[in-house]
């Protein structure tokens, strides 16, 4: 796993993505492991966001991020990524 990362999430929102998108946080977690990884930042409220695209078990992703003290990633959302998002993971 990723060293010195510590992941956490809301449950009930854990329930609600595997729901809607059949993504378990558990598994999307394991995206930081892709050395290829694109990760980029956003800001929405009031808080700076991360995304990252990346591969877990042969399925590109996006999951949605912050940071917390402590180098805490608390997930907010996991799906596959768009078609634009796996263009762009596919060109570096």
């Amino acid at each position: 796993m990723s060293k010195n990362k510590t992941f956490t999430w809301d449950e009930p929102k854990r329930q609600i993505n595997i729901e809607k998108h059949g993504i378990d946080f558990q598994d999307a977690k394991h995206i930081f492991e892709d050395p290829y990884r694109i990760e980029r930042q956003s800001y929405k409220n009031y808080e700076d966001r991360y995304e990252v695209i990346g591969e877990v078990n042969s399925n590109i992703l996006l999951v949605a991020y912050v940071i917390r003290e402590g180098n805490v990633y608390r997930l907010i959302s996991a799906r596959r990524a768009s078609r634009n998002e796996r263009k762009s993971y596919y060109e570096i």
